[in-house]
């Protein structure tokens, strides 16, 4: 049997504003507001890919920000169609990009960060 990627899970401290940057932002759909356990979430599908949202669970206590990024997580790869389209509609809504625009190899990439210093990267296929 191979392996194939299910959903990616954050856990966010603003659910409605994850949600709003997802389906605003990145035009992703919400499938359904449900809990995680003791926790609040919401389940959205991005062009197929599941992405699921929660806040701390009762029993969690959560790290605040530190500085540098934590081992495990690095960013989420957004295949877009027009990245620079993208990289410019991103730009005027205030988002900073880390990386413009740049080819590497048969791709393009940009990267950029959303709310709650989340990563996330465009990837543009190329011939």
């Amino acid at each position: 049997m191979s392996y194939r990627l299910h959903h990616v899970h954050i856990i966010c401290k603003s659910l409605e504003k994850m949600i709003n940057f997802f389906t605003e932002t990145l035009g992703a759909t919400l499938i359904a507001m449900r809990r995680f356990g003791t926790a609040d979430g919401a389940s959205l599908d991005l062009q197929g890919s599941t992405i699921n949202l929660r806040v701390a669970r009762e029993d969690e206590d959560m790290l605040e920000e530190l500085p540098g990024k934590p081992y495990g997580y690095d960013h989420i790869g957004i295949e877009v169609d027009n990245i620079d389209a993208k990289y410019e509609e991103l730009k005027n809504k205030g988002f900073v990009f880390s990386i413009p625009p740049t080819d590497i190899e048969k791709i393009r990439i940009a990267f950029f960060d959303g709310p709650e210093n989340i990563t996330i990267e465009l990837v543009e296929q190329r011939g």
